[in-house]
């Protein structure tokens, strides 16, 4: 007898068939959808968070996402994230500057009337608590082949011995061998002449002319206005003695890429008005330069790209915090934009060849201690791959005391492929200091993120292995680095890949905020540009997963170097060390304002006693976060107090 399956049969093999068929058509999917749900699953798993921390995307309400370019934890507890213009041409345009102020406390949000394009600008702590902001951007860079007027650099030359000229805005410029006319695009001011004399005679040898620098333009597109050699250009609207006295002298004016050029103004952000302050602008226009706060609380600025797009030649200056002004140092010394440039503690300053990359390949870009007194620079040997500095972090390792610093990672100049997965270590305080290789990261890594944390280890996270995260380069790993056994430990990786334009900042309950990154190429295979990343992810360490933190009571809001400070607690007996760190203001991830002071402890029944160094340049004036951690290393909240 033939058998004949009842129609429930039929159907349960066909449900059956179609399921099959379709797990094998979609089992990569499935396998995918399992894998992830699995991988959620462990990461929320108590124990996994206790060992590796977790990331969580911060919640940012449309109204305040911004390219974030710059970011500084305030004495407020709040966060001040800059964008300027963002690196975004329509934005410049329009003149769509963006600064947003965000509390973690509360979660909440501010637009900050941002009053010039202050992408690119330099930043640091002030003694006061404010934050010190200069330069920024005049103009965007144009490749060559969107260039389409001739220009570049005018030197103009005054000769008149009794007084200075202004040329304004708009000045015409003709060449008086190739007839062709540029227009300037900014006044100048140049200084008038100076007397030569000879010193043994005292005769009167001759007059050296004062001079100003200007970007000068084609009045109409096409090759047939650029010019190839050198030549003197009349001035027109000047009259009398000026005529002769006054002239300018360029080299090539051309089609060629034109780079970023700088701006001079300086402003101040009050965190207490929550608002910028405009204070006297710089003597020199700067695009990415750097600002480090001096033993004596003066900030000096260097580096960075012109009002013409040029290298700043030396000609440092530094900020008065007392007066608002501006005084050049009369050293002259270069540096590549942005140069990580760190206080010692004995008030000289400390170059690690870290850098955001602008400038000649062999000009200043060696490591190495400067004293500002004596304009001495003594370089530090050791670096094994010196052309790969450039985007690598620089981080001072706890204490401060020990001066001891890390460089992390890094590439080659420009777009170079070439990436570090070193990690090189120097001690200041050795006779000869040179750096030596430490523990390396898994792979080449441009861009890392490094943030000191209270329990004395740094978060090492983000980067990207290629030029601004190039053939889907970024690194998605996050790494615990231990100074004392020179060890990195993998823990929870981010969500979100970190290149160009991205940094860390520890926050005061012991969380680390990162934010940025500027993508070249949205894909593997560089077919889709990139779009510049507005999320923020918060990374919280391990040790805010354990049972319980000490808190401090109660304690001074003022501490003076040398002197004591008594904070009740009711854990003063677990307590086993205590530190400042000075909030962040980070930009190209590297932060030079960040140190982490260890303090002497006392300890009584139910408080415990700080002392703080008595050393100016190991303790600057300003605020700081006073931590103090338990015997199983875990911080407290972050306490504000000042130093003055």
């Amino acid at each position: 007898m033939t058998y004949r399956p009842s129609s429930r049969t039929r159907r349960l093999a066909i449900g059956t068939a179609v399921v099959l068929a379709l797990a094998g058509a979609n089992g990569p999917w499935l396998y995918r959808f399992g894998t992830e749900h699995y991988h959620a699953y462990r990461i929320d798993r108590p124990a996994y968070k206790a060992a590796n921390g977790h990331w969580d995307l911060l919640d940012v309400p449309s109204a305040y996402r911004i390219n974030t370019i710059h970011a500084a934890l305030l004495h407020t507890g709040k966060v001040l994230l800059v964008a300027g213009s963002g690196n975004n041409q329509e934005n410049f345009d329009a003149k769509s500057f963006r600064s947003v102020l965000w509390d973690p406390a509360s979660d909440t949000y501010e637009n900050i009337p941002t009053p010039e394009d202050m992408f690119c600008a330099g930043h640091t702590q002030l003694p006061d608590g404010k934050l010190l902001i200069a330069g920024g951007t005049k103009r965007y860079e144009k490749l060559e082949g969107d260039v389409t007027r001739a220009g570049g650099l005018m030197i103009v030359h005054n000769e008149d011995p009794d007084k200075p000229v202004t040329l304004p805005a708009g000045t015409r410029f003709t060449g008086k061998e190739n007839g062709r006319t540029f227009v300037s695009k900014d006044p100048v001011l140049v200084e008038k002449a100076t007397k030569v004399f000879d010193r043994r005679t005292g005769a009167h040898l001759r007059n050296e002319p004062g001079r100003g620098r200007i970007y000068v333009e084609a009045q109409r597109s096409g090759t047939k206005y650029e010019t190839g050699t050198e030549d003197n250009y009349r001035i027109a609207g000047l009259s009398g003695s000026d005529t002769r006295n006054v002239y300018g002298i360029a080299q090539k004016l051309a089609l060629d890429k034109k780079d970023f050029q700088g701006i001079k103004e300086a402003y101040e952000f009050d965190p207490v008005a929550e608002k910028y302050i405009s204070v006297d602008p710089m003597n020199e226009a700067r695009w990415y330069p750097t600002l480090t706060t001096l033993e004596d609380g003066r900030v000096l600025s260097l580096s960075g790209l012109d009002e013409i797009g040029q290298i700043v030649p030396g000609k440092d200056e530094i900020y008065d915090p007392r007066t608002k002004e501006w005084e050049y140092t009369g050293i002259v010394r270069r540096f590549p934009t942005y140069p990580a440039v760190f206080l010692l503690n004995d008030g000289t300053l400390f170059y690690s060849g870290s850098n955001a990359g602008y400038g000649p390949a062999d000009v200043g870009r060696d490591p190495g201690v400067w004293d500002l007194r004596t304009n001495t620079f003594t370089k530090i040997p050791g670096i094994g791959d010196p052309d790969r500095l450039e985007t690598s972090a620089t981080v001072r390792l706890p204490p401060a005391q020990d001066e001891r610093f890390m460089v992390i990672g890094g590439g080659g100049v420009g777009e170079s492929r070439r990436s570090s997965g070193k990690s090189r270590l120097v001690d200041l305080r050795e006779p000869h200091p040179e750096f030596r290789d430490g523990a390396s990261l898994s792979e080449g890594t441009r861009y890392p993120s490094a943030s000191l944390l209270p329990d004395d280890s740094v978060l090492v996270t983000g980067g990207s292995g290629d030029y601004r995260g190039r053939g889907g380069s970024d690194v998605l790993q996050a790494r615990l680095y231990d100074a004392e056994s020179d060890t990195y430990e993998r823990v929870a990786d981010p969500a979100v890949g970190r290149n160009y334009h991205s940094g860390s900042v520890l926050l005061p309950d012991g969380r680390v905020m990162i934010f940025g990154s500027d993508s070249l190429y949205a894909d593997r295979a560089n077919t889709r540009p990139g779009t510049f990343e507005q999320r923020i992810e918060i990374y919280t360490p391990p040790y805010l997963y354990r049972d319980a933190r000490p808190e401090l009571t109660a304690g001074p809001k003022r501490l003076l170097r040398g002197g004591s400070g008594l904070f009740t607690t009711l854990h003063a007996s677990s307590i086993a060390s205590a530190k400042l760190i000075r909030p962040s203001a980070v930009t190209h991830v590297t932060d030079t304002d960040q140190r982490s002071v260890a303090l002497d402890l006392e300890k009584s029944a139910d408080s415990i006693t700080v002392t703080v160094p008595k050393s100016r340049a190991v303790v600057p004036s300003g605020w700081y976060m006073l931590f103090v951690t338990d015997d199983e290393g875990t911080p407290s909240e972050g306490t504000w107090v000042e130093i003055p």
